[in-house]
């Protein structure tokens, strides 16, 4: 009780038990009130009503209510089985192993439990939510560890730092279509550089991703100038021939130096090029996130040219082969085919 003249000794956080029980069946026979009964058991009269409540049967036809001691035993012993926090550990646990099989291979937990329901695999009412599962690893009943969890420990923010008079080499983005946001249409790609050591003798990464389907290219260049970068592109443009255009219909870059010739498209090409602002890696994120994934391959200061191609090359097939959440958990490689093989059937 909350009034400063109460005498009832305060039991918060006990249960009544089965005599109490017995002593309120019997006092409410006796004609007395919850708040009486509560002053000799030495609780709230709150809970005196709230256990008739719960106690009460109906007799002579559903008529008459009277409490039962008996009854309120058993309504109390049903609601404590199934309170508290629950684990379906034991009734999971196939899925479980699926899970850390899968994380094993580089997977986070959201792509594992999107990928089984996609596959057919698992039913809904064999698996985990997402949150379910990075809760049994706070709790320690998964093999994975927050520390595995590799965006989990890195995030952090910065601050921004905008350097004025950075110079342009092309189109702003402010120039380019706003139904490109969308990501509704293919051939739409972002593109930037990855740096292994700070040296200018080590080899660099050119990466481009398509923000559709999320196909990301990763190409080894012998150094970071210009040069380098268009002769990459003149590569990609004899792999498509063609259908360049077509799969490459616009390019986002930011303003490195290492990108100032790639204006140059637009005289070859029917491909627009589109410079991000300067410092604002965000308009270019899709890029940047999958330089993440790369990154744990090729840490930062790892010297690029200790890389073979052919390593650079699976890294390549794990990230074009890791099913995506947004793409309804099917993988880009995938989307990408598809996106392909319509441009091709549309020419023949």
């Amino acid at each position: 009780m909350d009034h400063h003249y109460s005498t009832t000794p305060s039991r918060k956080g006990k249960h009544l038990t089965f005599e109490e029980r017995v002593i309120i069946q019997t006092r409410l026979k006796d004609g007395l009130k919850p708040p009486a009964i509560a002053r000799e058991i030495g609780c709230s009269p709150n809970t005196i009503r709230n256990e008739i409540r719960k106690g009460t049967v109906w007799l002579y036809h559903g008529k008459t209510p009277r409490y039962k001691a008996k009854h309120g035993q058993e309504v109390y012993e049903t609601n404590r089985k199934n309170c508290g926090r629950r684990f379906e550990y034991l009734e999971k646990a196939r899925f479980l192993q699926y899970v850390e099989e899968k994380f094993s291979q580089g997977w986070s937990l959201d792509v594992i439990r999107g990928r089984a329901l996609e596959s057919g695999e698992f039913t809904e009412e064999e698996v985990l939510s997402t949150k379910t599962l990075y809760n049994y690893v706070d709790l320690g009943l998964l093999e994975i560890k927050n520390i595995d969890l590799p965006e989990k420990l890195r995030r952090r923010h910065k601050k921004a730092n905008v350097r004025k008079n950075k110079k342009i080499y092309g189109r702003s983005i402010e120039e380019r279509p706003a139904e490109i946001e969308s990501r509704e249409e293919f051939g739409h790609w972002e593109c930037d550089l990855v740096l292994g050591a700070k040296d200018a003798t080590d080899k660099v990464l050119l990466t481009m991703l398509e923000r559709k389907s999320r196909e990301y290219l990763i190409i080894r260049l012998e150094d970071r100038h210009p040069e380098s970068v268009m002769r990459a592109m003149r590569e990609i443009q004899a792999k498509y021939s063609e259908h360049f255009s077509e799969v490459f219909k616009t390019i986002t870059t930011d303003n490195g130096s290492e990108f100032s010739a790639l204006s140059q498209l637009e005289q070859w090409a029917n491909t627009m090029v589109y410079f991000a602002h300067p410092y604002t890696s965000c308009e270019k994120g899709a890029v940047e996130r999958f330089n993440g994934l790369l990154r744990r391959f090729i840490p930062k200061g790892r010297r690029i040219e200790n890389y073979s191609l052919e390593e650079i090359s699976n890294i390549e097939v794990w990230c074009n082969s890791l099913p995506r959440k947004i793409l309804g958990y099917r993988t880009p490689d995938e989307v990408f085919e598809e996106e392909l093989d319509r441009i091709y059937s549309v020419v023949a």
